[in-house]
């Protein structure tokens, strides 16, 4: 990085993280205390109002702003990309946000840049599936869920498993305090501390109904930080599928969170999926059809003959 580029970094550094030391720049750019003594002396002659604290560090003065940088065509595209996709997986509040920024970003560009961008991401396409429409509950969720993180209220819910309990129950409701959403193979995911469970839980949007937010309120942990947050990993159960060479890609593609591996045979593909109990496959092995055999674990094999016999049995 030369020396110009590196003091607009540096401004952008201080408009983005207030207070910085010396040391922390220097470990940023990879250089030296002395070089950002020189820099920060240079933006200073510059007119830059950067004002350093003796044991805290450099920061900008309150009200200074550096006016619009200029956008290199890669870095539109992405700007103009991400704007799209925010459109499409967020709530309402942020699509109508996104389509704002799209415009203010298409109106700083200069016109040879805005032209480039432009034709570039039109070889880019987010297609809208017969899915998006049941997305539209979950946008609604998403706003009622993203205003109670920041106002630490908890919430409420009827949550739908796909896997029925012991008593033979898929339903219950949840109360929580909602720590954070993960967008998860396409899928919105809930992090939040259940108090029916007294644990933090995962809850897909698409299973929940009759959504609330609640006037009780909640501390998020200290501790917690949701780019760090790893559940516990309770699929323990390994489920051996030998499926036909010819379907084998479709199942590939059909991205199913169980997939753990795959293994070429001659007489086929070795498919093994982690799940937590293996009625998690059953709908999807009876779908793939004929093309695939279950190996293992026996068990699922009869579970699978069992419902393939009720199924012949109604026709």
């Amino acid at each position: 990085m030369n020396k110009t580029d590196r003091l607009l970094a540096i401004v952008l550094e201080l408009q983005r993280n207030k207070v910085l030391r010396a040391e922390d720049l220097a470990a940023t750019f990879e250089t030296s205390v002395r070089t950002i003594y020189r820099d920060i002396q240079a933006l200073s002659e510059a007119g830059v109002s950067v004002i350093g604290a003796p044991g805290q560090g450099y920061s900008l003065m309150d009200g200074y702003f550096l006016p619009p940088v200029s956008f290199t065509v890669e870095e539109a595209v992405t700007l103009l990309i991400g704007t799209d996709f925010i459109e499409r997986w967020f709530d309402a509040h942020y699509g109508n946000k996104s389509r704002t920024s799209r415009k203010k970003i298409e109106a700083i560009l200069p016109e040879p840049i805005l032209s480039e961008a432009t034709r570039i991401r039109k070889s880019f396409r987010l297609l809208a599936t017969a899915e998006d429409a049941a997305r539209i509950q979950e946008r609604t969720y998403i706003e009622v869920i993203r205003r109670a993180i920041l106002e630490e209220r908890k919430i409420s819910f009827h949550y739908s498993k796909r896997i029925a309990e012991a008593d033979g129950n898929r339903q219950s409701i949840r109360t929580v305090a909602p720590y954070g959403l993960v967008l998860l193979h396409g899928s919105w995911v809930l992090i939040a501390w259940c108090e029916l469970r007294q644990d933090i839980r995962n809850f897909r949007l698409s299973r929940m109904s009759e959504l609330m937010g609640l006037e009780s309120r909640f501390k998020l942990p200290v501790n917690f930080d949701l780019d760090a947050y790893k559940p516990p990993d309770d699929r323990i159960v390994l489920v051996r599928i030998l499926v036909q060479a010819d379907i084998a890609d479709k199942i590939r593609e059909s991205n199913t969170f169980y997939f753990e591996s795959t293994e070429e045979h001659t007489d086929g593909v070795l498919m093994t999926f982690r799940v937590r109990q293996p009625e998690e496959l059953l709908h999807l092995v009876l779908g793939w059809g004929s093309g695939v055999v279950v190996l293992e674990p026996e068990s699922f094999q009869y579970q699978v003959k069992n419902e393939l016999k009720k199924a012949f049995e109604r026709y």
